[in-house]
């Protein structure tokens, strides 16, 4: 009877951890669409290398890719490129460039498929650093989804902004330039 209780507690328990502790291959994905669809404008994601630090702040979601880097960004952007609201902004640590493959053997097949598993989407360079910073601070208001991969290679984590997917820099920069000028006319005209 004692026995049986304890098989019952442990699976209460494993059952209780959910998708984050679970090595499940397929888990990841059913977390990133789950969350792809309550992340918004402002929130990130990142694709993070082996040994990305884990976070106990709130806000800061994680979950394990069983696959590689350019496998996981290949499958995130596919699930974000079904969303009507949001448009990707693709980071890479500038040290990436540097990493030389005597160094950090592999290296250089990363950075080609990491290239190819863009989709098409433009890749902005900034430092880890940088990147990290700009994490931590929209962590302060905004959600982050860090996605730890197996990838073990230097400077090789990704970082997407998620950005509004009906509207961009140049409709934002032309409806600014007009309230601009409606404030100005607005002040010209005789009363």
């Amino acid at each position: 009877m004692v026995i049986c209780r304890s098989f019952i507690a442990i699976g209460a328990a494993l059952l209780s951890l959910g998708c984050t502790d679970m090595p499940d291959a397929n888990c990841w994905q059913a977390a990133v669409e789950r969350q792809a669809g309550q992340l918004g404008y402002r929130n990130w994601i990142v694709i993070a290398e082996a040994s990305f630090p884990a976070h106990s702040r709130p806000g800061i979601r994680q979950v394990n890719s069983s696959v590689s880097i350019p496998e996981t960004l290949d499958y995130v952007l596919n699930v974000l490129e079904q969303t009507e609201n949001l448009r990707p902004k693709v980071y890479v640590p500038r040290e990436l460039r540097s990493v030389e493959n005597d160094f950090a053997p592999g290296i250089d097949e990363l950075r080609k498929a990491i290239k190819s598993s863009t989709r098409g989407h433009e890749l902005t360079e900034l430092d880890q650093q940088s990147l990290l910073t700009l994490v931590e601070d929209a962590n302060r208001s905004f959600d982050v989804l860090v996605i730890r991969t197996p990838t073990a290679l230097p400077y090789s984590s990704i970082f997407i902004e998620l950005q509004p997917g009906y509207w961009d820099a140049v409709s934002e920069n032309r409806l600014r330039e007009r309230i601009r000028q409606e404030q100005t006319q607005k002040f010209v005209r005789p009363l």
